[in-house]
C-alpha cells in the first residue's frame, strides 16, 4: 500500500512537471500573440465582427476569407465582378509570390481591393507586429509609400533647396517610440475633394495606441493616383484610389477606421456603407482577408480549444496512465531469492568447467589413474600389478578389458578418448571387481 500511494504522488508530480513545461500559460504569451488581430472572428476592439454582423443586417453578404488570394477566381459562391476584398495590413502570414498576379487578374476584371494600411496611425496590434512591411503594400496596390521626412529630403536634394514644405511630420521622440498611450489617440481624416465616398461623411476618426508618423504616397510614373481624403492636422492625404483595369484599388493610410472600437465613432459607419453601396453588386459580396492574420482555413485554434472532445480525449489518456502506472508499475525491482545450489548441481557445474578447459585425453589419464588405485587398494597388492589383477578376475570380460587398454594407450598417447564411454565402462569394471 505505500509503494502504491508513493507512486501515486511521483505520478502526480510528472503531470504537474509536464503542464509546467508544455502547456502555454496565459503569463507566457508573448505580447505579439496577446494583441487582438483584426479578423471577422474577434470580438474585442480590434475586430472586423460588427462591420461583418452589420453587413449581414443589411442584406449583404460578408465572407470570411480563410483561403489565400489564389483562391478568388476558383470560388463557385461569387460573381466573377462586383465583389470588394478588404485587406488589413501589417499581416501575421506572409504573403506568397503566387498571389499576387490571381489577386491582380481577379481586381481587373471588375472587383474592388480596400487595403487599410497602418501608415499614418498605430494601433496596437500593428505595433505589436514590430513594425510596417511596406514592400506587402507595394506588391498588392503597386503604389509606393513614403513618410513625410524622406519626401521632404528627396525633393530638397533633388532641387538642390531646403524643403519648403508647410506640413511637419510628427515624429515621436526615441525614447518614447515605445511607450503606449494612456487612451488612444484619435486621429481625423476629411475628405478632399467632393466624392460619392464621402457623400454624407464630414470627418472620420481613425485611433493610435502608439506615436505614429505621417506617410504619403509616391505617384506612380505610368497611370495615376486620386487622394480622396487627407489628415485634418497635417493635411496630408490619407485615402487614395486608383482604377486597375475594370476593378479599383482603395488604400487607407488608417487601419483602424473599420474595426470595432472605431465603426461607431464619427462618420466611420457612413464612409464603409459608401464604399460598398458604390462598389458591390447585388449578388456581390464583401470579403475579409483573414488568412493573412492568422485565421486559415485550415485551423482554427477557437473552434479546436472550445470541442468537448478535446477535453473528453486528454481526460481518457490521463486516466489510462494512471492505470497504467499505478497498477503496472513499481518503484523498487524484486529482491531476487536464490537458493543454495545443491551437491549435484556443483558436481555437474564443475564438470561442465572441466569439459571445457580440460583435454579429453588427460582427464582419461586421471579416471584411469584413480581407477588403478582402486583396484589395487581391493586386491590389497602393489600398485604395479592392476592390469593382473583385471585379467586374473574371473567377471571381467576380455573385450572390456581389451577396450580399456586401448582407451589406456591412447590416453598416454596423447590422442582423444570417449569419456562418457570410458567413465561407463569404469563403473562397470568397479561392480564386477565389488562383487
Amino acid at each position: 500500500m505505500k509503494e502504491r500511494l508513493i507512486t501515486l504522488v511521483c505520478a502526480l508530480g510528472a503531470l504537474a512537471l509536464f503542464v509546467v513545461m508544455f502547456v502555454k500559460r496565459e503569463g507566457a504569451i508573448s505580447a505579439r500573440d496577446d494583441v487582438p488581430r483584426p479578423t471577422t472572428a474577434e470580438r474585442r476592439g480590434n475586430g472586423y465582427h460588427a462591420a461583418l454582423t452589420w453587413l449581414d443586417a443589411e442584406g449583404i453578404r460578408g465572407i470570411s476569407l480563410r483561403d489565400r488570394f489564389d483562391s478568388l477566381a476558383k470560388r463557385e459562391d461569387l460573381p466573377p465582378t462586383g465583389n470588394l476584398l478588404i485587406v488589413t495590413l501589417p499581416a501575421t502570414v506572409d504573403f506568397r509570390t503566387a498571389e499576387f498576379l490571381p489577386l491582380d487578374r481577379w481586381v481587373r476584371a471588375g472587383n474592388t481591393l480596400l487595403v487599410m494600411a497602418s501608415l499614418s496611425d498605430n494601433p496596437d496590434w500593428a505595433f505589436a507586429f514590430g513594425g510596417f512591411a511596406w514592400g506587402d503594400l507595394n506588391l498588392l496596390t503597386g503604389l509606393e509609400f513614403e513618410t513625410v521626412t524622406t519626401r521632404q529630403a528627396r525633393l530638397a536634394r533633388g532641387a538642390r533647396a531646403a524643403p519648403g514644405s508647410t506640413a511637419v511630420e510628427r515624429r515621436p521622440d526615441a525614447e518614447n517610440l515605445l511607450r503606449a498611450f494612456a487612451e488612444p489617440r484619435r486621429m481625423t481624416m476629411v475628405s478632399s475633394r467632393p466624392h460619392a465616398y464621402f457623400d454624407g461623411v464630414r470627418s472620420v476618426v481613425s485611433l493610435s495606441d502608439y506615436p505614429q508618423r505621417i506617410w504619403t504616397v509616391k505617384v506612380p510614373y505610368e497611370g495615376f493616383v486620386l487622394a480622396l481624403g487627407r489628415e485634418s492636422e497635417s493635411g496630408e492625404g490619407v485615402l487614395w484610389t486608383r482604377p486597375l483595369g475594370k476593378g479599383r484599388i482603395i488604400v487607407s493610410g488608417f487601419g483602424s477606421l473599420f474595426t470595432n472600437r472605431a465603426l461607431g465613432l464619427a462618420d466611420n459607419a457612413r464612409l464603409l456603407a459608401n464604399i460598398v453601396g458604390a462598389n458591390v453588386s447585388n449578388e456581390g459580396a464583401v470579403l475579409f482577408d483573414d488568412a493573412h492574420q492568422g485565421l486559415g482555413a485550415a485551423y482554427d485554434p477557437d473552434k479546436f480549444y472550445t470541442d468537448r472532445r478535446l477535453y473528453v480525449t486528454i481526460g481518457v489518456v490521463v486516466a489510462l496512465w494512471f492505470v497504467w502506472v499505478l497498477g503496472a508499475t513499481r518503484l523498487r525491482a524484486p529482491l531476487a531469492r536464490s537458493s543454495t545450489p545443491r551437491e549435484a548441481e556443483l558436481i555437474r557445474a564443475a564438470g561442465a568447467f572441466l569439459s571445457r578447459a580440460l583435454p579429453a585425453h588427460a582427464a582419461a589419464r586421471r579416471l584411469l589413474d584413480n581407477f588403478f588405485k582402486r583396484v589395487v587398494a581391493r586386491a590389497g597388492e602393489r600398485r604395479g600389478d592392476a592390469w593382473d589383477v583385471l585379467s586374473h578376475h574371473a567377471r571381467i570380460a576380455p573385450g572390456d578389458l581389451d577396450q580399456l587398454r586401448s582407451w589406456h594407450a591412447a590416453a598416454l598417447g596423447g590422442r582423444r578418448v570417449p569419456l562418457q564411454d570410458l567413465q561407463n565402462l569404469i563403473v562397470r569394471l568397479d561392480r564386477q571387481l565389488a562383487t
